[in-house]
């Protein structure tokens, strides 16, 4: 992203392309972990969790910020919170929150610090993230090696697939 888009306040256009990676974009501050979660981690990033994901920062100004995320099939996401409001709108996919089956053009809201986690159906979610801020924490709230050992296998399950899935189709 350019520094002119970073601090202009004028007309502004934001191209997908131009996009940096999550991590990359230096938004979000993750919180620290316990032992059991750092190992949890590693085990499931040796099971291929790095490729179930792909958020992008597609927008960052003062005080908005805008991610893209595709959450690819059974993606495990961990209970986690964020110190800022997120409204998220489906794209395309399906998900599991909690009890309610979402959609495309379904929109959910969470609260600063309220924990939440997601499961992405059979063929993902694509999903937008607006926040009123331009960084965020990520709290990781799963702190049981029975969900990390569980996450691992999922990821081992899945990662042939992940690496060859395209996104979700958008149903009109």
């Amino acid at each position: 992203m350019s520094e002119t888009n970073k601090t202009n306040k004028n007309f502004a256009i934001f191209r997908a392309k131009d996009a940096s990676a999550l991590m990359e974009a230096g938004v979000m501050n993750v919180a620290p972990m316990t032992d059991v979660q750092i190992e949890g981690f590693k085990k499931m990033r040796a099971a291929g969790i790095l490729d179930g994901e792909e958020v992008k920062v597609l927008v960052c100004l003062p005080g908005f910020s805008l991610a893209h995320a595709w959450m690819k099939k059974d993606y495990p996401l961990t209970l986690h919170s964020h110190d800022a409001d997120c409204l998220y709108y489906i794209i395309a996919g399906t998900m599991r929150l909690g009890t309610e089956e979402l959609g495309p053009r379904d929109s959910f809201f969470v609260p600063a610090n309220v924990p939440y986690t997601y499961r992405p159906g059979p063929e993902g979610v694509e999903v937008l993230e607006f926040r009123h801020e331009t960084k965020f924490n990520f709290v990781n709230l799963s702190k049981s090696a029975v969900f990390y050992d569980k996450g691992a296998t999922t990821c081992a399950a899945n990662h042939d697939d992940w690496k060859v899935a395209t996104p979700p189709s958008v149903n009109a």
